[in-house]
């Protein structure tokens, strides 16, 4: 009996062992974000948070700082293509602080009426859990038009 219960108390700890652990993604999401720019022949700027970023065109206006307010018209997808979110072409309008990481950093690569891609890698998006049909760990791409720029 007190092996039984022995053996059945050490499937239990075990069991209970490391699933709760974070998953790092930033490797393998690098390796992704680097063989999705290579097979769509396209070049990127990395930043040294591990943010890839496209600016197609710079803009004219005012610079987002991180505490502005914005209005993007954007769309993103995952890299196999598949669309999560999209806007319309009027955007949306929000304060960067109030966004993931990687919008907050991105946005500020363009001025107003600029318009370009970010590569956002989990750690700079939902990290580790699912959000609303975005799986966790999953790199996340986004084509955004920034409309315009009202300062904080």
């Amino acid at each position: 009996m007190k092996t039984k219960f022995f053996a059945l108390l050490l499937v239990f700890f075990i069991s209970c062992g490391d699933d709760d652990q974070p998953v790092d993604y930033r490797s393998s999401n690098d390796q992704e974000i680097q063989d999705y720019l290579e097979e769509n022949e396209l070049q990127a700027e990395k930043s040294s948070s591990g943010l890839y970023y496209i600016v197609e065109e710079e803009g004219e206006g005012t610079q987002p700082d991180y505490t502005y307010q914005v209005q993007v018209a954007y769309k993103g997808y995952f890299t196999n293509g598949e669309v999560f979110d999209e806007s319309d072409s009027e955007g949306v309008s929000f304060n960067l602080q109030q966004v993931i990481p990687g919008w907050t950093e991105g946005i500020t690569y363009f001025k107003e009426g600029g318009s370009g891609m970010l590569f956002v890698p989990a750690h700079l998006g939902y990290g580790n859990q699912d959000y609303r049909g975005i799986p966790g760990g999953s790199v996340l791409i986004f084509e955004v038009d920034l409309i315009e720029v009202n300062g904080d």
